[in-house]
């Protein structure tokens, strides 16, 4: 199969919402021709450097105003003035020099920064992870340059959209959060979300014989089959006799013409291709999940391009899990955790496509997975790493986050102060996002993995929190200790999807993805945003946690209680060449302890 050929606004912090994205401009603007661009990208990357090794290393904040960091591997050291400390870890840098430079030596970049750290660790990875910031850094400036010049998203258009290609920065504790490796800048600026992509799927047509599908999707109370949802996103394209439509990422189309699997597929006339069609598409913030506004499913296509830490194809039990937790939500779990809070939900994986192989093994590469889609276009629900990251707008030196913009707008409409403002917005999305996550780890023994990108709030008009969803079929744990109750609800749940876990490792991991990711980052954003003193709000979570200690959830305890935390380190991840989608659970990622800014 050859595949054929398919025949950043800048905004004050007051202006009026945002919507949907206008598609990626025809030609790529030069961060080369935008410096204050490519300075930003720098200086962002090192900062990110820099966080993941004070944390990584527990290194406490020093006395004066100038951190200094040893680098005996390689005789000398960095010297790093610290603009702004934060308690839970999202500290601001000024530019790092090495120890004895000259007076007029340039900081060091990104690039110097990652293979001086990288050798401190004696991993040989190093080298990976030098060419990962590049292509990160390189890729955050096209993202500032082109958010610099683009014009405003049209007024009412859909909110979720332009909110899922809002993050520009990304992680703010990743050393390469917009590292896309495998793509060309061609490719870059057509797939990206931050530049406003835009493509047409590329589509198979598979033979039922080879066929693997899944669906517990229902429209009425009636099933609803993943071939039915797939050739209504088709549309009326003509199809060989006896075969079902799969849609694939353009990049991923291709991609598969190397393989042999595929290879072997085609030659036997059991895949055949159909080429682009139907209307356009839009990455969101994973890039590979696309959506189209208006229609009833989401696409989490399988991606072959390392981002962040993993290359992003479906696994098959990926897959499974997803219809396992609607179909285990529908036993009337679901209705219950409605009734004590009607806010929260979890955004659906209900049906699936994929290819098995002559021999019956799957194809890797071809799984896609159905999604519901939830969101109306005045729908505001906002992944929180994107509510969190600093963003361009016209007018200011810097950038300047949609929640610095919210508590802003928040404190002139109610008259109050802004520290006020911020603490009850923390203090809602509290309420109405992490006690619902709580009650249902502590009511049906289910941690989510809900980290800022998989955890979306909804916003009222106003921004206010008042509710939320969670999304990702990878990031689920069924505890150990629940099996039996969970058993009883859905026979044979587990089985399939490999989502049973230890409460021990359950406990590590909702700890960090809820606790240290979500709820601590939100409050290092306030706090080095210069939004709220970081003090007064783990004050509040500290007496939120103690009355969530009823939820019977055992993280409130965890986190109130514990002088240290098991926390991700996503350097040393990178560093150790690990992959978080291959192996057990309990190995596919580094973790270190630090010490529990909770505890007074």
């Amino acid at each position: 199969m050859v595949p054929r050929q398919h025949n950043g606004a800048e905004r004050h912090p007051h202006a009026g919402r945002t919507g949907e994205a206008h598609p990626a401009p025809a030609t790529r603007p030069d961060p080369l021709d935008h410096p204050d661009a490519h300075r930003a990208a720098e200086s962002a990357a090192v900062e990110n450097l820099l966080r993941c090794w004070v944390r990584e290393n527990d290194i406490q904040a020093p006395d004066g105003g100038v951190l200094r960091l040893p680098l005996p591997m390689s005789g000398t050291a960095l010297h790093v003035p610290v603009d702004y400390w934060s308690p839970t870890g999202w500290h601001r840098f000024g530019p790092a020099f090495l120890d004895g430079a000259p007076h007029q030596a340039p900081p060091a970049d990104a690039v110097t920064v990652a293979a001086l750290l990288g050798r401190e660790t004696g991993r040989h990875q190093g080298t990976d992870l030098v060419a990962m910031v590049a292509d990160s850094a390189r890729h955050t400036a096209l993202f500032l340059a082109h958010r610099r010049h683009r014009p405003e998203p049209a007024h009412g258009a859909d909110l979720f959209l332009a909110a899922e290609q809002s993050l520009v920065l990304g992680h703010p504790m990743h050393p390469t959060p917009k590292s896309r490796q495998g793509l060309s800048e061609a490719e870059a600026l057509r797939y990206s979300p931050e530049l406003g992509g835009l493509f047409a799927l590329h589509w198979v047509a598979v033979d039922r014989s080879v066929l693997a599908a899944e669906s517990a999707w229902t429209e009425q109370g009636r099933p609803v089959t993943a071939e039915r949802l797939a050739g209504r996103l088709l549309g009326h394209v003509p199809l060989p006799p006896g075969t079902v439509p799969l849609p694939l990422h353009p990049w991923q189309a291709r991609d598969m013409t190397h393989r042999p699997a595929f290879a072997r597929l085609a030659e036997a006339r059991l895949v055949h291709d159909l080429g682009p069609h139907g209307d356009p598409w839009h990455p969101t913030s994973s890039v590979r999940t696309v959506h189209r506004p208006g229609a009833p499913a989401m696409l989490k296509l399988s991606l072959g391009v390392r981002i962040t830490n993993s290359r992003r194809e479906n696994l098959r039990k990926e897959l499974r899990r997803g219809v396992e937790v609607h179909r285990l939500l529908r036993t009337g779990l679901g209705r219950q955790w409605r009734a004590a809070h009607p806010g929260f939900d979890i955004v659906r994986d209900p049906a699936w496509l994929a290819v098995d192989g002559e021999d019956g093994a799957p194809v890797p590469g071809l799984d896609v997975i159905l999604r519901h889609n939830p969101f109306g276009p005045a729908d505001d629900a906002v992944c929180v790493a994107g509510l969190t990251a600093p963003r361009p707008y016209p007018g200011r030196g810097t950038t300047f986050s949609r929640l610095a913009d919210i508590v802003a707008r928040l404190a002139v409409r109610t008259g109050r102060p802004g520290p006020a403002v911020a603490a009850e917005w923390f203090l809602r999305y509290l309420h109405h996002v992490v006690r619902p996550i709580l009650w249902l780890d502590g009511q049906a023994g289910i941690a989510l993995e809900a980290h800022q990108q998989n955890t979306l709030v909804h916003l009222d008009a106003d921004g206010w929190p008042i509710g939320g969803r969670y999304r990702d079929n990878q990031g689920y744990y069924f505890r150990a200790s629940h099996r039996e109750a969970l058993e009883r609800r859905l026979p044979g749940i587990g089985a399939a999807s490999d989502t049973f876990v230890s409460d021990e490792v359950t406990d590590e991991r909702f700890a960090y993805y809820l606790g240290i990711n979500n709820v601590l980052g939100l409050i290092g954003a306030f706090g080095s945003q210069r939004l709220a003193g970081e003090q007064v709000l783990i004050a509040a979570f500290r007496r939120f946690l103690a009355d969530a200690a009823a939820s019977g959830s055992p993280l409130p305890g965890q986190l109130l209680a514990a002088p240290v935390l098991r926390c991700k380190a996503n350097l040393l991840t990178r560093l150790h060449g690990l992959d978080e989608l291959v192996g057990p659970v309990d190995t596919q990622s580094v973790y270190v302890t630090i010490t529990n800014p909770l505890r007074p």
